[in-house]
């Protein structure tokens, strides 16, 4: 039988030797922005996605719900990098600016059904759900201005970095803002629902979503 000294020399010695999970934090946010970056060269490989000096995210929550959410963006911030290393009217450009918009309108049409619906019916975070979507808005519109207009010119990478620019301050308020107080006034019917509904949206919208081509802005 062990003594009262041997096992309080046990307790030390466990507190000393931390489990495996802690000596070795988890890799899972690591390789799904690893995946995401793959999806994206997958579309120009021959064209480099340096997202270094886009807003990083330490918020990625529960991963099958925020963490999705930010994987996207992480996609998003690599099309949006590539896209900034093509020129002219390149079949490289074409074809990272059509992923670029096939998949940001169709990521904002489901996030809106999976989360900013359900955030919208709570007083507490209506403001911030508002603010999302009609953050959506514009950039639906500036994705379409730039559809309209002639690639090879240089207007257009102008008009291209706006809309880099404020997409990139949107995903920085979802990321440290937002999702973070969304999280904390979720119920867990809520993220089952979110947790059900955003990747079953995301791919009909991707599937049907057609490209609008409309000069909205002034020069």
């Amino acid at each position: 039988m062990p003594t009262t000294a041997s096992r309080a020399r046990t307790v030390k010695s466990a507190a000393r030797t931390p489990t495996s999970s802690a000596r070795k934090p988890s890799t899972q946010p690591v390789q799904a922005k690893r995946t995401a970056i793959a999806k994206a060269k997958a579309v120009a490989p021959d064209v480099a996605a340096r997202i270094g000096s886009t807003p990083a995210t330490k918020f990625r929550g529960d991963a099958d719900i925020f963490g999705r959410l930010v994987q996207d963006h992480d996609r998003h911030r690599a099309l949006l990098a590539m896209v900034a290393q093509t020129s002219g009217k390149s079949t490289e450009r074409q074809k990272l600016f059509k992923e670029l918009t096939l998949e940001l309108k169709s990521h904002a049409a489901a996030e809106e059904q999976a989360l900013w619906s359900s955030v919208m019916r709570n007083p507490k975070t209506t403001d911030d759900a508002r603010h999302a979507v009609s953050e959506h808005k514009e950039i639906d519109e500036m994705l379409a201005d730039l559809a309209a207009r002639d690639m090879a010119s240089p207007a257009w990478l102008r008009r291209f970095t706006a809309l880099r620019d404020e997409y990139l301050h949107h995903i920085r308020e979802e990321e440290q803002e937002q999702f973070v107080a969304a999280q904390k006034h979720l119920s867990t019917s809520d993220l089952r629902y979110m947790k059900q509904v955003f990747n079953r949206r995301k791919q009909e919208e991707k599937a049907t979503t057609k490209i609008d081509k409309k000069i909205k802005l002034k020069d």
